[in-house]
């Protein structure tokens, strides 16, 4: 059972007798240490310095992250602030870049006892880790703590990451779904920088105007937009059209893309590719990925969330900006959080709750802010110089802030990432042109139903 913070564990104490025994065979041949014994009258005590009995070794905690490599700067610059406070404790920083293999291997290595003791978890997949075992619940580390508070949070967050009355993570982030968007591209093409309250036709108006052939050859060489094909990015369009993803976001029992609001949100996600041709196609988006054509100045506008912040800040070329997702009938936009969550193999709770102890402290969020990692999950921090620092880019930090009214989060569900693959997989056909979306969306529903129950 673990030891709560604040407990160290207890040093390791020869017990008196084993000590005396020592001492009496040491007296036999001269060597008893001067502090247990008594020197013969007028005869010096002459012994060497004694030798401390213990040497106490640092604590050594692992911490396992995803991220492209200036991300990866982001996490140790924390780790880094954490040892320089922590001088007991050594910390293994492990980076695995994608997050299809970071999965497979804390999959791997938590069947195998051998899981990082702090891991890097996005809030959709906390539940199925934790339904399994793989986690440790955090409400009687926070219940102890006093350098961590509920409270200081945005309760969005911390609801993301609580499943079956147990706060799993601890949030290092409240972001969401924005537009990034290249500055350059738009003046040189006259076209206006969206505004806060852009419309759906507004957004495609805009991108239409901004795929171009730009050497005349026939080919598009400049797209206007550019975004994953994914669940998680068509629901907040759904939910800006007044549809919904399933009947119920706490206990999901069926997907609900069929309603006619959710339909149209669907068909004109798709409609960007198939008639409106503003985002790659297929055969382009192998070629080419929609954020390395965004990094490298070839496309105009980008759907992410806050993470590429420094990627762009390290190596765009070009200014840039971000804007607020377009609104249809009302705005909303898609919660993208991840947390530091406690593996249930870990050999070392202590020294791995006080790493996300001090990470989630201010001071902690403080530092990982400045990388432009993260939208802070603590209100103190996000609503501060450290984040809203109009001299760094992106100038409009203020739009994650803005969007917190507007914010939906996916279902938390012990399966809920089968249906999102199962979504993932019959969108990018309808996308693509490999189905309709009557095809799309019957197939992703009757799929997805074994995945589903109100869990």
């Amino acid at each position: 059972m673990p030891t709560l913070p604040g407990r160290p564990a207890p040093y390791r104490r020869w017990p008196f007798v084993v000590l005396y025994g020592l001492c009496a065979v040491l007296a036999l041949v001269g060597c008893v240490p001067a502090t247990l014994r008594t020197p013969a009258p007028d005869t010096a005590a002459t012994t060497a310095p004694e030798a401390p009995l213990t040497t106490v070794s640092p604590s050594r905690v692992s911490f396992m992250v995803f991220g492209d490599p200036a991300e990866l700067k982001a996490y140790q610059t924390i780790v880094d602030a954490f040892e320089a406070q922590n001088s007991d404790i050594d910390v293994e920083l492990i980076h695995v870049p994608s997050q299809g293999d970071y999965r497979k291997r804390l999959g791997a290595d938590l069947a195998a006892g051998t899981a990082a003791d702090v891991v890097l978890l996005n809030y959709r997949r906390v539940a199925p880790f934790a339904a399994n075992g793989g986690l440790v619940s955090l409400n009687p580390y926070l219940a102890a703590s006093d350098t961590v508070n509920r409270s200081a949070f945005y309760p969005e967050t911390l609801a993301a990451f609580t499943w079956k009355d147990n706060t799993w993570c601890l949030p290092q982030n409240l972001s969401s779904l924005v537009v990034y968007y290249n500055r350059d591209l738009f003046k040189a093409a006259g076209v206006p920088e969206p505004t806060a309250d852009w419309t759906w036709d507004d957004f495609l108006t805009t991108a239409q105007a901004l795929t171009r052939d730009t050497d005349g050859d026939g080919a598009i060489d400049q797209y206007g937009l550019g975004t994953e094909v994914s669940f998680l990015r068509l629901a907040p369009f759904v939910w800006q059209n007044g549809g919904e993803i399933v009947d119920n976001p706490n206990r999901p029992s069926v997907l609900t893309l069929d309603m006619p609001e959710s339909y149209a949100a669907f068909q004109w996600f798709v409609d960007l590719q198939t008639k409106h041709h503003v985002v790659p196609n297929a055969v382009a988006e192998e070629a080419q990925d929609s954020e390395s054509r965004f990094l490298n100045g070839a496309t105009a506008m980008f759907l992410q969330s806050r993470r590429i912040v420094p990627t762009l800040r390290e190596s765009a070329a070009f200014d840039w900006d971000v804007a607020p997702l377009p609104r249809g009938k009302q705005a909303a936009t898609v919660l993208h959080s991840d947390g530091y969550c406690m593996t249930s193999t870990t050999k070392n709770a202590d020294a791995a709750w006080r790493l996300i102890e001090f990470a989630n402290s201010p001071e902690g969020q403080t530092i990982v802010a400045g990388t432009g990692r993260t939208v802070p999950s603590i209100k103190s921090v996000a609503e501060s110089p450290a984040f809203l620092d109009p001299n760094t880019k992106p100038a409009h930090a203020q739009v994650w802030l803005d969007a917190l009214p507007y914010l939906h989060n996916m279902p938390i569900a012990a399966t809920w990432m089968d249906v999102e693959s199962i979504v993932d997989s019959e969108l990018e056909r309808a996308y693509y042109g490999q189905a309709t979306v009557d095809e799309a969306i019957q197939a992703a529903q009757t799929r997805a139903q074994e995945f589903l129950g109100g869990q």
